[in-house]
């Protein structure tokens, strides 16, 4: 006889039969929820930024041990670390000149582990990495965020070339996670320590769109005010959006392979 399903299995697989209409729609009422929870919980919503950057910390850790105990660099993406690298090289940059505070130490901190992975994946383990799974032209997100940072960035008094970066490290981390799930897509098999580090790119997405919606709703709007004035904090707001939604599938089936035992994750098609 086959032992029961836990009622987690039996969720995911009732879920798994719905339609797409149906699941869109039900991922929605848990991200509100799931908002609620956080702002019932949580008193500082800056906190969540914070835990969105010691997250990401936490997956980059995850590869490094990765690397260290497997000795192979297959399934992840050069594009998407490099990418990473940049974003955060400007980001730093930004921090540096406009805002110097906790973030900038934790930006400093993941800069440097990813320059690290970049290293090992590049050099110590070149013969393991998936060059041509890992596909994805760089241009076609380096130029658009480039193009988008010169026609909208921020209003403030800082000088021009600063708010250009300000918003560019905006759109690119938004897209940065997109050659690490064409390598997904490629291969269609995940395994562990490369699906534990997308997921926790996920949850740190999740975590600082959280941030920012938690901030708006709770200033009654005057933080979209206080961002500047055009089309700035609506780009703001949707990056974060983006970036959340742009991993949610995969994050479901994440915990879907979780719960159910499996140490491979394995993606049907059209997932990522």
């Amino acid at each position: 006889m086959r032992p029961p399903k836990r009622p987690i299995q039996s969720l995911a697989a009732w879920v798994r039969r719905q339609p797409s209409k149906v699941k869109a729609f039900l991922a929605i009422i848990t991200g509100m929820t799931t908002l609620v929870t956080l702002r019932s919980i949580v008193n500082d919503h800056d906190n969540l930024f914070v835990a969105a950057e010691a997250v990401h910390s936490v997956g980059i850790s995850v590869l490094i041990y990765k690397l260290m105990k497997e000795k192979t660099c297959a399934g992840l993406s050069l594009k998407s670390q490099e990418l990473t690298a940049i974003f955060l090289a400007v980001r730093l940059y930004c921090s540096f000149v406009m805002e110097y505070d906790i973030h900038t130490v934790l930006d400093l901190a993941t800069l440097a582990t990813t320059l690290w992975v970049i290293y090992m994946i590049r050099f110590k383990l070149k013969s393991s990495y998936m060059a041509d799974k890992d596909n994805f032209m760089l241009h076609y997100v380096l130029a658009p965020c480039a193009v988008l940072a010169l026609v909208i960035h921020p209003s403030t008094s800082h000088h021009l070339i600063n708010r250009i970066f300000w918003a560019f490290c905006v759109y690119l981390e938004a897209v940065s996670v997109l050659p690490q799930l064409r390598v997904m897509q490629n291969t269609k098999i995940v395994e562990p320590f490369t699906a534990h580090y997308v997921f926790a790119l996920g949850v740190a997405r999740f975590l600082s769109c959280a941030h920012w919606v938690l901030q708006v709703v709770d200033s009654r709007g005057h933080l979209i005010v206080a961002l500047g004035y055009g089309l700035w904090p609506s780009m703001v707001l949707i990056s974060e959006i983006v970036q959340t939604f742009i991993l949610a599938d995969f994050c479901y089936y994440y915990i879907e392979s979780v719960f159910g035992g499996q140490l491979v994750l394995r993606l049907p098609s059209g997932v990522v």
